[in-house]
């Protein structure tokens, strides 16, 4: 599971998919529970956003 979910295409599909959700997520659910939504969501685009920058500077 752990080479599944290191791949690059499954990084850029995680980083990609969760930016967008939190981006819109505010604005399509209401209230408290719209706000966290984006947030998880960011945390987990963020942290694919790591492992691809992380990816890339080991490969150099």
């Amino acid at each position: 599971m752990k080479a599944l979910l290191s791949s690059k295409p499954v990084l850029w599909f995680l980083f990609l998919f969760n930016a967008v959700v939190a981006a819109v997520a505010p604005f399509v659910v209401d209230g408290t529970q719209g706000v966290m939504t984006a947030v998880g969501m960011g945390v987990v685009s963020a942290g694919a956003g790591v492992s691809l920058v992380r990816e890339r500077g080991a490969a150099r």
